[in-house]
């Protein structure tokens, strides 16, 4: 492993100060320090960064509950030039999607990462780096992006810093998502992004690595969210506004460090945090359901923590897309039953889909567990039925009967989909039941989370079987290769723009060419109009 192109933070070391160094460093002009990301690196960052502005802003358009609560309340906290500016920040406050008023940092961070995890339809990763063998396997999405435009802002940066700086933020919570699994102990994955974002925030506004070190010590001993608000039917704003609520908390921690506040150092190590309470030689207790075993004596995190600094293998080069509006671990279905219909269109002839007689869908867990719950079989709300294999599937399934067409710009799921009226499409509801869903058993479960192992088998009307075989790496995936996935992503964009605006394309444009905004241009980024649409709840 090139000393140049990665820093390695080992197990023994105070790793929170190492992160703290690690960000300060990649943001800085300091040679053979600052991070040099190759040119494929910022642009697939660039992307995410759209695709989940774009999710954003249709979800303000629709006014969904949380991003639209959110919002209204960082817009009555308006800053002036009386407030206190924040380490080397040049102006006092940030922006909400839709406004020029500057409002108090930590308040325009959490409505805006609100906004674009509403959807669940921004990128997700899969903590898999097979290269380390660290593969803990911990989910993550790209909803912290607007930590590093808020502190651009700020501290008068242009767009080239802030993608920058998205790349760093996407880096740590990336890696750490590959060695340590919060979810195994029912923590949220939010964590991890929290952790980056007070490392990334602290840095672009001139933090000390020991004030930033203090920021992570408080965010991981004062704010650890647990999947209680993720359990069963009792779903709530506080599910998809997890992240936006600890990135504000990481945010405040990082003020109050600037401002001589002192938190827990050293937190990684630290016997009684998070990581060490749960594994380690000195861990206190274990997965849930075991046994705990008894603390020993112990100087060392659960984990070594590898960071890339240069080239090409960053973090979120193995980050993927979500292609339309679905649960990521439908992704392979979703793939499955396009490249069938595509194959076989006459199995669309009869509108009614009256040539299928049956579907089978064999996956792996954990998709079993999350999306093909019994309970889903029968989805009453939008989060419940974006959760729900048999909903996703006979939904997309109804689009291409009425279209006759199967591809993935032509199917792509939308919020409509999930709205009052489509909850309860009879025909929807008619193909539901023509669906089984079943765990494909050890062969499906061993290929993730590499990939998305899944296979379809259509049974027409005539008895004949329809085998999609085994799908890996459905388009949108890091490790596709096959799927037009600009000109995809391009039809989302505006698909999802077109709810926030009658012309989107030239707000789309602006942040499509963010690593090209001058400072002047970041600070009025979110000055443009969100058109007020029908409610979709």
């Amino acid at each position: 492993m090139s000393e140049n192109q990665y820093v390695e933070l080992p197990a023994s070391s105070n790793q929170a100060l190492g992160i703290a160094r690690y960000a300060i460093d990649f943001l800085s002009d300091e040679p053979g320090k600052s991070g040099e990301p190759d040119g494929q690196v910022y642009e697939r960052t660039r992307l995410f960064h759209t695709d989940a502005v774009v999710c954003g802003l249709s979800a303000l358009a629709l006014r969904t509950n949380a991003p639209t609560v959110l919002r209204a309340e960082a817009l009555g906290y308006p800053v002036g030039d009386h407030t206190q500016p924040i380490g080397r920040a040049v102006r006092h406050g940030a922006t909400v999607f839709g406004s020029n008023v500057p409002v108090q940092v930590e308040k325009a961070i959490v409505a805006n990462s609100a906004a674009v995890r509403e959807w669940d339809s921004n990128g997700t990763n899969f903590g898999f780096n097979p290269r380390l063998g660290h593969t803990a396997g911990e989910f993550g999405h790209n909803d912290f992006y607007p930590v590093c435009i808020a502190a651009a802002q700020l501290a008068g940066k242009d767009g080239r810093d802030a993608l920058k700086a998205m790349v760093c933020l996407d880096e740590i919570r990336g890696r750490l998502a590959e060695v340590f699994s919060l979810k195994s102990y029912k923590i949220d994955h939010v964590v991890h992004g929290a952790i980056a974002s007070a490392a990334v925030f602290g840095a672009m506004l001139g933090a000390t690595p020991e004030q930033i070190e203090s920021a992570i010590g408080m965010t991981v001993a004062h704010y650890i969210p647990f999947r209680a608000i993720r359990a069963g039917k009792q779903l709530s704003d506080s599910k998809g506004a997890s992240a936006a609520i600890s990135t504000e908390a990481a945010i405040l921690s990082v003020r109050r460090s600037m401002a001589g506040f002192l938190g827990p150092r050293d937190i990684f190590r630290n016997p009684e945090a998070i990581f060490r309470l749960f594994e380690g030689p000195g861990q206190m207790f274990t997965r849930v359901g075991e046994p705990a075993k008894n603390p020993e004596p112990n100087d060392a995190s659960p984990f070594n923590l590898v960071l890339a600094r240069a080239g090409g293998d960053f973090a979120v080069m193995g980050m993927h897309f979500k292609l339309g509006l679905y649960e990521h671990q439908s992704a392979g279905a979703i793939q499955a039953m396009i490249d069938l219909l595509s194959n076989k269109p006459e199995l669309l002839e009869d509108a009614e889909g009256g040539r299928i007689r049956k579907i089978t869908i064999l996956a792996y867990e954990p998709a079993f567990g999350i999306i093909g719950d019994p309970a889903k079989r029968d989805p009453r709300t939008r989060q419940s039925a974006d959760h729900s294999m048999v909903y996703i599937v006979a939904t997309l399934l109804r689009k291409a009967l009425e279209r006759k067409a199967a591809g993935w710009t032509e199917l792509m799921l939308e919020p409509a989909d999930y709205g009052p009226e489509a909850l309860v499409n009879p025909r929807t509801r008619a193909l539901m039941e023509k669906i089984e869903f079943a765990h494909g058993g050890p062969e499906y479960d061993r290929r993730y989370p590499d990939g998305i192992p899944t296979s379809v088998v259509i049974e027409d009307c005539d008895g004949v079987r329809h085998d999609s075989g085994l799908v890996m790496y459905p388009a949108g995936h890091a490790r596709n290769t096959d799927a037009p996935l600009k000109a995809i992503l391009k039809h989302k964009f505006n698909l999802l723009g077109a709810l926030a605006a009658d012309e989107p394309e030239p707000i789309i444009e602006r942040f499509e060419r963010l690593g090209e905004l001058s400072s002047d241009e970041i600070a009025t980024l979110h000055d443009f109009e969100i058109a007020e649409r029908e409610a979709l709840e």
